[in-house]
Order: C-alpha cells, then sequence, then structure tokens
C-alpha cells in the first residue's frame, strides 16, 4: 500500500508557509495588533477605496499616496514625495494620526514613484504601499523573520497585513517600465520580491483570519489567480494545514471578535 497516494500536493512549499506565518506574527506583535484586528479592511483597487480626480499627473499621485498612508495608519508621518526625476512636490496635508507605532526620527520619509504608473493606478498603490512597508520594518526594533536582509520580501506581507493583499497579488508579476515609448511590450511594473503565488496565499490567511468570504475576494482578482487563491483558502481552513496550529494561535490572539472559522483540530 502507498500511503499518502492521491494525497493533495501543497500549494506551497511548507517552509514559505512557515515563515508566511511568522511574518504575520512578527507584524501583529511589533506593529498594533488591536488595529488590525479591528481597524483593517481588505483595500480593492477601485474607486470605492480611492475616490477623487485631479487634473495632473503630480496632483493624481500625491491623492493616491495620501490615500494610501491613511490606509495604512501613518497619515501624520511626515514625507516627501518625488517622481522618477526627482523632483519633489506637495502631498495633502496630513490631519489624521499615526496609528502605528512607527519611528520616523521627525525625518521625512522619501518616497518615489514613476509617471507612467498613473497609466495603472494599481501598481502606483502597490508600490506606494511597499514602500511604506519598507519603511515600517525597517523601523522595527526587531528584525523581521530571517533577519534584516528580508525586509524587502517582509514588507510585502506587511503590506497584505494591512489590508492591501489583492493589490500585491494582483502586481507581483508585471512587466518592466520600458525606457522609450518605441519599445513593445507592457508600460508598467512594481519591483516585486514574492511570488503572484506567495501572495495570494498570504492574502488568503488575511481573510482567513478576518473571516472574508471567498466570493467578495475572488472578483477583485485577477482571472489567473483567482482558482489558485480558492484552492489556498480551502487549503489554509483544513485541519491538515501544515500551519493549523499558529493559524489557530494567531486567530485566537488577535481576531477572537470575528466569528471563529479556524476549527479546532480535535
Amino acid at each position: 500500500m502507498m500511503f499518502g497516494f492521491n494525497r493533495p500536493t501543497a500549494l506551497l512549499d511548507d517552509e514559505s508557509v512557515c515563515w508566511i506565518l511568522d511574518v504575520f506574527d512578527w507584524a501583529l506583535v511589533n506593529f498594533n495588533g488591536q488595529k488590525f484586528q479591528a481597524g483593517t479592511r481588505l483595500i480593492y483597487p477601485n474607486n470605492d477605496c480611492f475616490p477623487g480626480k485631479e487634473s495632473s499627473v503630480e496632483g493624481m499621485a500625491a491623492l493616491i499616496f495620501a490615500q494610501v498612508k491613511t490606509y495604512a495608519g501613518i497619515a501624520a508621518v511626515p514625507c516627501e514625495l518625488q517622481n522618477e526625476a526627482g523632483v519633489s512636490h506637495a502631498v495633502p496635508s496630513d490631519t489624521g494620526i499615526t496609528e502605528l507605532p512607527v519611528v520616523s526620527d521627525g525625518k521625512q520619509w522619501v518616497f518615489t514613484y514613476h509617471t507612467q504608473t498613473l497609466n495603472n493606478p494599481e501598481v502606483l498603490i502597490a508600490s506606494f504601499i511597499h514602500q511604506i512597508a519598507w519603511h515600517i520594518v525597517s523601523s522595527a526594533h526587531n528584525p523581521p523573520p530571517g533577519g534584516s536582509e528580508n525586509r524587502p520580501h517582509a514588507a510585502e506581507i506587511l503590506a497584505t497585513v494591512m489590508g492591501f493583499g489583492v493589490i500585491m497579488a494582483n502586481t507581483a508579476n508585471t512587466q518592466k517600465i520600458r525606457s522609450c515609448g518605441s519599445c513593445s511590450g507592457p508600460a508598467v511594473e512594481r519591483e516585486s520580491f514574492l511570488s503572484q503565488y506567495d501572495m495570494s496565499y498570504a492574502l488568503a490567511i488575511f481573510c482567513a483570519l478576518k473571516n472574508i468570504p471567498v466570493k467578495e475576494v475572488t472578483p477583485h482578482l485577477k482571472k489567473t489567480l483567482r482558482t489558485f487563491y480558492k484552492k489556498s483558502h480551502k487549503e489554509i481552513l483544513n485541519t491538515t494545514f501544515s500551519g493549523h496550529a499558529k493559524l489557530a494561535s494567531l486567530h485566537t490572539t488577535y481576531f477572537l471578535n470575528h466569528q471563529q472559522v479556524i476549527k479546532d483540530n480535535s
């Protein structure tokens, strides 16, 4: 008899799953787990989450940046916004508060964007939130799981913990910006450190913890990720899931105010 015959193959290897869950745990410990439990919502790349219009590229970039800052809980952190040429321009006044225990030492955090990303606002949003998450990760007293060299990777998971998982997954594998208008190929990208499947899996973990139904998420994911996401969500909620104990611990510690969806392993 062949034990394990016809057993479903895990969508990600156990080491990757363990690391993603460890980053969730690290983020919740270091960056206001109560906020994530009670106030963090899933951010979608649509006009409901990002309303408003501006008449210039600079104005639109600044508007989107201000909205991302607010969702990220750092509305009052001093920031400077620059385009790819290094030209700075005004960011809408920050009237909110800083909800995360970040350390900026009173200095402005500098953020950059490429003007061509305005052709694909989802890429611009992902670029902004990844830069914000990188600054936040870098401000932590304790390095992320895997050490300081994993900061860019941990920042992508932190962006998911902050509610931007759909956007991070959708933009993980976009093509490079071309240097000239005559070159063929897609026009915009964001620099990604984890695959679209890693990001989709992390999104599924977030949604399992927050009890967000699959049917609410999939319409906002690009079509090529929907099946993988559904399988990920199903796998995560199974008691044979390799990270079941860690996931249940996170749910008990931070998300008990939400309907129980992590099944007891008894």
